[in-house]
């Protein structure tokens, strides 16, 4: 008789006790954010949640994080798929300078930025032309867009690398021009790849904090995004208002995470 795939597999001291490690780890993790969205009080986490400063916090964030996801898909779609498609010298080093903010710290590249908009003979340029970009909101964004990008094209490269390139090939034997085979071929079949990377991409650019908090400044009410509020909050001793900006972004993150899972094609298997 062939064997009942559906039958579960005969317990061996091997699985038990990785299973044991798997299910206690995901306990911990759960018990530790469940802990967190709990310890206030129903009222108390309302209220906060309905402040004054959370709801700006939140406005900020929406707002920027939706104009630097915007511009990371815009600049990742052509750069990922010159990567992919395109031979051309120093194509190895442009690999490792995208990579680069990949394995930088936050705070590293928020410094470099402050560097770069502030005392250097470009940040005095812009200050000349009465574009501030140091400790202003236009900084959240700058931010964002500097330590998400990578996170996008690579994503991206990856949805374009899984498409075969005989689909273009053959869509242009068949009239297509190269932007008409892109966009008519590769685009659609790169969807949710692409969705998935988007939805990714504005996930961490809400919770982005180092780059942020060292370009943009940590401003009430000004430069406030919620981890900016979060951070704020906690260090002036009102846990409340730090509990609720940190309710705010896990739903947001646990949303993401899924809407990602979904669309980049990740299945379980039995």
């Amino acid at each position: 008789m062939p064997p009942n795939r559906d039958a579960l597999p005969h317990p061996t001291p091997f699985r038990v006790l990785f299973l044991a490690v798997l299910f206690g780890v995901i306990a911990y993790m759960a018990v530790v954010i469940v802990g967190l969205v709990a310890y206030p009080p129903l009222p108390a986490l309302i209220e906060s949640l309905t402040s004054p400063e959370i709801l700006f916090a939140v406005e900020l964030s929406l707002i920027t994080s939706a104009i630097s996801t915007t511009l990371c898909v815009t600049a990742a779609v052509p750069v990922a798929y010159a990567l992919v498609r395109f031979s051309f010298p120093g194509k190895r080093i442009a690999n490792t300078i995208f990579n680069i903010p990949l394995a930088l710290p936050p705070l590293v590249a928020g410094v470099a930025l402050l560097i770069f908009y502030g005392p250097s003979a470009f940040g005095q340029m812009l200050s000349r032309w009465g574009l501030d970009v140091v400790y202003t909101p236009l900084g959240i964004i700058v931010a964002q867009f500097f330590v998400n990008l990578p996170y996008m094209v690579r994503i991206t490269r990856s949805a374009f690398e899984a498409i075969n390139p005989r689909y273009e090939h053959v869509a242009r034997t068949l009239g297509c021009t190269e932007w008409g085979a892109f966009r008519q071929v590769t685009l659609p079949l790169a969807k949710n790849g692409l969705i998935a990377g988007l939805v990714i991409t504005w996930s961490k650019s809400i919770g982005e904090f180092g780059a942020v908090l060292m370009l943009a400044g940590a401003t009430q009410m000004k430069t406030e995004t919620l981890p900016i509020a979060l951070f704020l909050n906690m260090s002036t001793g009102d846990l409340d208002l730090a509990i609720a900006a940190a309710v705010i972004l896990i739903v947001i993150s646990v949303v993401s995470l899924s809407v990602f899972e979904h669309y980049s094609g990740t299945r379980e298997v039995f």
